[in-house]
């Protein structure tokens, strides 16, 4: 049984749940989380020993020890900047599915409705990259000793399980799911620190001047990671590396709804995560680094430079304890995307977004879940991976939809400053707001061009692909339909919804 809430928590509470109300949605998801379980969701999504293993390569065998001494910071900051913007709008409109809410209040209906696909999109991208690189690091821990190979049945079969028992804690409720993350938060920071001293402590040499050298292994050099180009561009390219592993900070957000405190949690979740995961990232790749035996020979071995160094320089049974640990974060850091997707499914399905908008709203009267979305996004994302079974598209893909749907609202809150939004959160950057989002703007730009590079060149078609469609739907047929989330008489008139809403449930502090 849940532990009774004290005084002052069932305050705060109550004045979270009267600030949704003036948003004109009820209080249905169970609102149990903490400032360090928000924190938690987001920093086990970001999760680097996930992003920051499964795709080494692009750095090894890219730019080599720069990639991750030079390039790690750069491509951490550019997150970081899309971070202190999200939190500023985030404190101010504390909702589930919050960019989508954000973009739509800032930017108008047709901004908002193209921000949730793009994010939808992104989630469930994210979460068939993560079980998909999952797989890979399974099959290169455990694979040789279990019999296993990593051909594509093998991988449909495993991501279908794992996602499967992700949808599963999910649909048990927050409560399970909120302690498994926070178990997440510690694990994360204890097998870092752990394999962080232990690359130092075996490494057999300690060249510190590898993490400010630059070599192009692009090519044949690099295993085939990236096609043969300039060193300029191979270490862009490799900057797809902490991009895509510092991301998925946007879960704090959508579970606003289920957060206490949310104005001032959400926003300390969001960019907490990202500061602690680039700092605690630096330090892990850094020591990884300096533990390679031999960069050259390192960078030939491409996606698996991690596995051939760790089996070089740590000891058998040491080595085993700490894949166990990083294959245990991998599966939480995928259960925790579930969370965040189907939260974002069911804030758009809320207003009306989906064709079966009903269903997927519908939370579950005992766990206070939005049982549907949480399968639905399971589905969906296992369906994606079916059709980009190549790893590096599928990151590449991530990466451009979800700092497409990052960079939206953003963007909209820089021309509604001063004007359409006046009233700001507790967490307030000033009018340092203004600079931070131009340059997420030109942040945007950059990533896009990045990720649709070859080889990952499909990702150009995907994204392209997906606009069309979304122009074609959005004015053939939602720009009529779709009246997006409730604003100024419209919350008033939900007022007897929400009273009826959060009775058939039983309390909005239950």
């Amino acid at each position: 049984m849940a532990q009774e809430p004290n005084r002052e928590e069932a305050q705060t509470v109550d004045q979270d749940v009267k600030l949704l109300h003036s948003m004109g949605y009820a209080q249905e998801l169970s609102r149990r989380m903490h400032a360090f379980s928000n924190f938690a969701i987001s920093f086990s999504i970001i999760c680097i020993l996930s992003g920051g293993i499964n795709s080494l390569g692009q750095g090894i065998s890219g730019a080599g020890g720069a990639a991750i001494g030079i390039g790690w910071p750069i491509g951490c900051l550019i997150s970081l900047l899309f971070a202190l913007g999200m939190a500023q709008i985030g404190s101010a409109y504390p909702t589930a599915g919050g960019l989508y809410h954000w973009s739509s209040i800032l930017g108008g209906r047709g901004w908002g409705w193209a921000t949730a696909w793009l994010n939808l999109l992104g989630l469930v991208t994210v979460l068939g990259a993560i079980n998909v690189g999952t797989f890979y690091f399974f099959i290169g821990a455990f694979g040789p000793a279990l019999h296993l190979n990593g051909d594509l049945p093998t991988q449909i079969i495993f991501v279908v399980i794992i996602t499967a028992l992700q949808a599963l804690v999910n649909h048990l409720g927050i409560g399970l799911t909120t302690r498994l993350t926070d178990l997440s938060g510690y694990l994360i920071f204890g097998v870092t620190l752990v394999l962080t001293a232990s690359l130092l402590i075996f490494a057999p040499s300690h060249d510190w001047s590898r993490l400010w050298t630059f070599h192009n292994y692009s090519g044949d050099a690099g295993g085939g990671v990236w096609p043969s180009t300039s060193l300029t561009w191979v270490f862009l390219l490799g900057l797809l590396l902490p991009i895509y592993t510092i991301t998925g900070f946007d879960a704090s957000a959508h579970t606003s709804e289920e957060t206490v405190g949310a104005n001032r949690a959400v926003p300390r979740g969001i960019v907490g995560s990202v500061l602690w995961s680039s700092l605690f990232g630096w330090i892990m790749l850094i020591a990884f680094v300096i533990a390679i035996p031999n960069m050259g020979e390192a960078a030939k071995t491409g996606y698996g430079v991690f596995f051939d160094t760790m089996n070089k320089v740590i000891p058998g049974g040491l080595r085993e304890i700490l894949y166990f640990g990083i294959f245990i974060a991998q599966f939480l850091c995928g259960l925790a995307t579930v969370t965040s997707a189907s939260r974002m499914i069911f804030a758009f399905a809320r207003d009306g977004g989906f064709p079966l908008s009903r269903q997927l709203r519908s939370i579950h009267p005992g766990y206070r879940v939005p049982v549907v979305a949480i399968w639905t996004a399971a589905a969906v994302s296992i369906l994606f991976t079916l059709y980009a079974p190549v790893y590096s598209t599928i990151v590449s893909v991530t990466v451009i939809f979800l700092f497409l749907s990052y960079g939206m609202p953003v963007a909209a809150g820089l021309l509604a400053y001063g004007n359409k939004w006046r009233q700001m959160g507790p967490w307030d950057l000033g009018p340092v707001f203004r600079v931070v989002a131009a340059l997420v703007i030109a942040a945007v730009v950059f990533i896009f061009i990045v990720g649709i590079q070859p080889p990952n060149d499909k990702a150009l078609w995907l994204t392209v692909g997906f606009f069309v469609l979304l122009a074609v739907v959005w004015f053939a047929l939602e720009q009529r339909r779709f009246q997006g989330p409730p604003i100024g008489d419209q919350v008033a008139k939900r007022q007897a919804e929400i009273a009826q809403a959060e009775k058939a449930l039983g309390s909005a502090d239950d």
